[in-house]
């Protein structure tokens, strides 16, 4: 009871802030941004690199970055970002009847840098297990469904079995088939996280990590990625 009262509580608060911003997609009028990098998933993966823990398939084309995976998979956009800036997207995980159909685990990665190789994320080799990213300094949203039943904010701080806890709600979770509009904001000390025009996570870091590198991740499932955007976003208007 305790659990779903605090979570009820905190998306009630979400709701509240999210009926104050703009709508997903639309969270910035364009004179307080501009396009910074994306990615519309025409051209194969030269923007990503992949990580698998045991294979899996990842590709992009038409339109659609596909990842259909029967363990851990981390997708990371190789160019590093430095806010303020806005990363929207949209994900639909898959239930088709498909091995890998779980509908569990939309995760993501941002501001992430590795201990071991500061300047150089992928200068250090990593195989998609999620035990080998607790060397990174970055926040992380877990957003489940399924046997996941829950949704959380963690702040990774570079140790190795240190996952220090941020939010823990039981609301909201995925849905099969249905597309999920993800928008994530930084800018300095504040870290949100929306979905579908939800303002799921309002965090403000007292020791923020304010560059890095994004990722999709994800542990035995099928998702569909489309319209990838960053933004820049005024200092001004977070």
């Amino acid at each position: 009871m305790t659990t779903t009262r605090r979570a009820f509580g905190a998306l009630a608060a979400g709701a509240a802030l999210a009926a104050l911003a703009p709508a997903a997609g639309a969270s910035a009028t364009p004179r307080h941004r501009r396009l910074l990098a994306h990615d519309d998933f025409r051209h194969g993966l030269g923007q990503w690199a992949v990580e698998l823990e045991k294979g899996g398939t990842v590709t992009a084309s038409r339109g659609v970055l596909e990842s259909d995976v029967p363990a851990g998979a981390t997708i990371w956009f190789r160019k590093r970002l430095e806010g303020p800036y806005a990363i929207e997207y949209t994900a639909t995980p898959v239930s088709a009847g498909g091995v890998n159909d779980r509908v569990s685990d939309l995760n993501n990665f941002w501001n992430a840098t590795d201990v071991r190789s500061p300047d150089d994320l992928f200068g250090t080799q990593r195989g998609g297990a999620l035990a080998e990213y607790d060397f990174l300094k970055t926040y992380y949203v877990g957003y489940g469904a399924n046997t996941n039943t829950t949704t959380r904010l963690r702040r990774y701080v570079g140790e190795a079995g240190v996952r220090p806890l941020i939010h823990d709600y039981t609301q909201p979770l995925l849905v099969a088939n249905q597309p999920h509009r993800v928008r994530i904001v930084s800018h300095g000390s504040t870290q949100r996280w929306w979905v579908n025009g939800q303002l799921v996570f309002d965090y403000s870091d007292p020791e923020p990590y304010t560059r890095g590198h994004f990722a999709f991740r994800t542990t035995w499932s099928h998702f569909r990625f489309s319209d990838f955007r960053v933004w820049r976003l005024s200092p001004q208007h977070p």
